[in-house]
C-alpha cells in the first residue's frame, strides 16, 4: 500500500510539473494527425482538431477562467481561446488548432523556465538553535530555545551553536561569527563581549546572559528581512499584468464592434463582417508578442548555464542589464575564504623555513583556522614536523609548548612580554596590521623569535572583474563585517571604489538601500547566511555556487556555479544583449500585427494568409531569440 501510494504521489508530482509540456506535445501530435486526415479526405479530422483544442488549451483556459471568476478580468489566455474558437467557428479548424498549440508550447516553456526565484528558507531555519542549556541554581537545564527570556543565563559548550543573543558573563572562547558578520576568523570572546544566536562556539565554555528573546534575535531578523524582500512585487511584473488585461479587453471589444457595426454603416453582409472580425481576432492575437520574450530568455539562460552562470528566472536577465552599481561581500566572494601565510619575519638568527617549521610543529595539534594555515604552508614547503610536548592552549591568546627541549609561545602580539617588543618589531607588527593582516608572534626563552602574518587570499579574478565593471560604467562597493583595516587592504588589491566595513546583516541591508537610492539598480554579490538579506533586498542577488551557504543560494537571483566572479561582467553583458533582442522582437511583432490589421480592412486579407503572417512573425521572433544560444 505504501509503495503504491508513493508511486501515485510521484506520478502526481510528475504530472503537475510537466503536465503542460505533455499536453502541448499531445496537442501537436493530434494537430499533425488531423492535418494528414484532412489531406487524405478521411472523416474525423475535425474531431482530432477538437481534441487538440481541448488538450492543448485546457491549462490556459483554466487559468483564464480562474482570472475571470476571481478577479473579474479577461486576460490573454482567454483572448487566445476566443481567437482559436473564432477561427474554428468559420471553418478554419487547423488555423485555430495551430494557435492553441503555439500558445500551449509557450505556456509549457514559461513554466519550465520561470522556476521560482525565491525558495523557502528551510536551510536557514534549520541552523536556528532548537534548544538552549539554561543555567539555574547551579544546574544545567535543557529547554526549547524559544522559552529563553531576557536576563536568563545559558551555557554554550565547546562546539555548540549559541542559542540566544547575549553578553558573556563567564568564560573565554573563540566564536565563529561567519553566519552573522561574515568575519573570516573566529572572534575571541571574554566577559563583557556580545555574542549572537546561531554562531558557533569554539573550544571554551561560555556563560551568557540573554539580552534578546528568540523572536527578536539577530538570526530571526535575518530570516524576516529575507522574507520581506522576497514578497516585494517588481514594478515590471505589475505593468505587464495590467497591459495584458487592457490589451485583451480592447481586442475583444473591437472584435464585437467589427461584427456588429459594419453591416449598418458600410453595408457589409453579416458573413462578411463576421469573417473580417475573425481575421482581426486571429491577427491581433499576441502570439508573436508573447514569443518576443520567452525564446530569447530561454536561449540566454541556456547559454549562461553552459558557462557556469545560473539565472533563476527570466526577470533576472532584465534586471541585471540595468545595474549601475555592484556591492560585494569580502570573505568568500572577493577572497577565497581561506587563510594563507603572507609574511614570515625571523629574528635571533633563524631563517624563514626554520621559524615556519617550529610554528607548524607546535600548531599541528590545533584545529584553529590560523593554525591550519600555518601547517598547510609548512607542508607545501615539505618541512618535517615534530610533535611538541606539554602543549597548553591559552584561550583567546595562543599556545604554550615544549618543542625539542625548549619552551615556546605562539599567539597574538598581546601574548608577548612588553620587554620583548623592540621598536623594530613593533613597527613591523604595526605595518602588517595596517595592511589588514592578522599578526602571529613566536617567542622562546630568549624573546621574540619570529613574526608570521596571515590573510584571507584574494581571488585571482577579482581585479580583472572590477576593471571590466568600471569600463562598463558600474561602480563597485565592498560591504563586509570584517574590520576596516582588513577590508581596505583587500579593496586596494581588488580596485574597489568604495568600502563599508564592520557591518552587521541589517546594516548591509541599509547600505544596499542607500546605494539603490543613489544609483538605482544595483547587484549584491555574497556567499554567506549573513549576506542573504542584502541579496534579497538588492535589485539582483548574485551568490557563489560552491562556497555559498544554502540560504544565500536560495535567496539569490543568479548563482555562479564555479565561484568564478570573473563571469559577473559576462552575465551583465548577456542581460544587455537579451534586452536588445527582446526590444527588436517586440517592435517587429507590433509592426506585423498593425500591418496585418490594416491589410485586413483595406485589402481584404484572407484568413489563411492572416494566420501565415501571424505565425510567420512568431517564428521569426523565436529564431531571433535563439541567436542567444551561440
Amino acid at each position: 500500500m505504501y509503495l503504491s501510494g508513493s508511486r501515485n504521489a510521484n506520478w502526481m508530482v510528475f504530472v503537475r510539473s510537466r503536465g503542460e509540456a505533455i499536453a502541448a506535445g499531445v496537442s501537436g501530435l493530434l494537430l499533425v494527425a488531423a492535418w494528414l486526415l484532412e489531406r487524405a479526405d478521411f472523416n474525423g479530422a475535425n474531431l482530432l482538431f477538437l481534441l487538440a483544442f481541448v488538450i492543448g488549451g485546457a491549462a490556459k483556459t483554466r487559468e483564464g477562467l480562474l482570472t475571470l471568476i476571481k478577479e473579474r478580468e479577461i486576460d490573454v489566455n482567454l483572448l487566445m481561446l476566443f481567437a482559436a474558437c473564432g477561427a474554428a467557428s468559420i471553418g478554419y479548424w487547423m488555423e485555430g488548432a495551430i494557435l492553441i498549440f503555439i500558445f500551449a508550447v509557450s505556456g509549457a516553456l514559461e513554466k519550465y523556465t520561470m522556476a521560482r526565484s525565491y525558495r523557502d528558507l528551510s536551510a536557514l531555519i534549520e541552523m536556528k538553535p532548537e534548544t538552549a542549556l539554561l543555567y539555574q541554581c547551579g544546574r544545567e537545564i535543557p529547554v526549547p530555545a524559544d522559552q529563553v527570556r531576557i536576563g536568563d543565563l545559558i551555557i554554550a559548550k565547546p562546539g555548540d551553536r549559541i542559542a540566544a543573543d547575549g553578553i558573556v558573563r563567564e568564560g573565554v572562547s573563540s566564536v565563529n561569527q561567519a553566519a552573522i558578520t561574515g568575519e573570516s576568523i573566529p572572534v575571541d570572546k571574554e566577559p563583557g563581549h556580545e555574542v549572537f544566536a546561531g554562531t558557533l562556539n569554539g573550544s571554551g565554555s561560555l556563560l551568557i546572559e540573554v539580552t534578546r528573546t528568540n523572536e527578536s534575535s539577530m538570526f530571526a531578523k535575518i530570516i524576516k528581512l529575507v522574507q520581506a524582500a522576497q514578497n516585494e512585487v517588481p514594478p515590471t511584473q505589475q505593468f505587464v499584468k495590467r497591459f495584458e488585461r487592457i490589451y485583451a479587453k480592447t481586442v475583444i471589444a473591437l472584435t464585437l464592434i467589427f461584427i456588429m457595426v459594419p453591416p449598418f454603416l458600410l453595408g457589409w453582409s453579416l458573413n462578411q463582417s463576421l469573417y473580417k472580425a475573425m481575421v482581426f481576432l486571429v491577427v491581433s492575437s499576441p502570439c508573436a508578442l508573447m514569443a518576443s520574450i520567452m525564446p530569447a530568455t530561454l536561449s540566454a539562460i541556456s547559454s549562461a548555464a553552459r558557462k557556469g552562470i545560473l539565472f533563476k528566472g527570466g526577470g533576472c536577465l532584465e534586471q541585471v542589464s540595468r545595474i549601475r552599481a555592484i556591492a560585494l561581500d569580502k570573505t568568500g566572494t572577493l577572497t577565497t575564504g581561506r587563510l594563507q601565510i603572507t609574511d614570515i619575519i625571523p629574528f635571533q638568527g633563524y631563517d624563514q623555513r626554520r621559524i615556519l617549521e617550529i610554528a607548524a610543529s607546535i600548531e599541528s595539534m590545533s584545529e584553529h583556522p590560523i593554525a591550519k594555515s600555518i601547517v598547510e604552508k609548512a607542508l607545501e614547503q615539505q618541512l618535517t614536523l615534530i610533535r611538541p610536548s606539554q602543549l597548553q592552549a591559552i584561550t583567546g591568546k595562543g599556545v604554550i609548548a615544549n618543542y625539542q627541549g625548549e619552551a615556546w609561545r605562539i599567539g597574538k602580539p598581546a601574548f608577548l612580554n612588553d620587554t620583548d617588543v623592540s621598536p623594530e618589531s613593533g613597527r613591523i607588527m604595526e605595518r602588517l596590521a595596517g595592511e589588514g593582516k592578522t599578526v602571529i608572534v613566536i617567542e622562546n626563552q630568549k624573546g621574540l623569535a619570529g613574526i608570521l602574518a596571515v590573510q584571507d587570499s584574494i581571488r585571482h579574478q577579482s581585479r580583472e572583474m572590477i576593471d571590466r565593471l568600471r569600463k562598463m560604467g558600474i561602480h563597485s562597493v565592498m560591504l563586509t563585517g570584517d574590520r576596516r583595516s582588513t577590508a581596505e587592504a583587500i579593496a586596494a588589491k581588488a580596485g574597489i571604489d568604495s568600502v563599508y566595513a564592520d557591518l552587521l546583516p541589517q546594516e548591509k541591508v541599509g547600505k544596499v538601500k542607500e546605494l539603490m537610492q543613489t544609483y538605482g539598480e544595483i547587484a549584491m554579490v555574497g556567499d554567506g547566511i549573513n549576506d542573504a538579506p542584502a541579496l534579497a533586498t538588492a535589485t539582483v542577488g548574485i551568490a557563489m555556487g560552491e562556497a555559498g551557504s544554502d540560504a544565500s543560494l536560495e535567496t539569490a537571483d543568479v548563482v555562479l556555479m564555479n565561484d568564478d566572479i570573473g563571469k559577473i561582467p559576462a552575465a551583465i553583458e548577456l542581460g544587455k544583449r537579451t534586452q536588445k533582442i527582446i526590444k527588436q522582437n517586440i517592435i517587429f511583432s507590433i509592426f506585423v500585427i498593425i500591418l496585418l490589421i490594416l491589410s485586413n480592412f483595406t485589402q481584404g486579407l484572407p484568413l489563411p494568409l492572416g494566420v501565415i503572417g501571424h505565425e510567420g512573425s512568431t517564428l521569426l521572433v523565436i529564431l531571433n531569440g535563439l541567436r542567444l544560444l551561440r
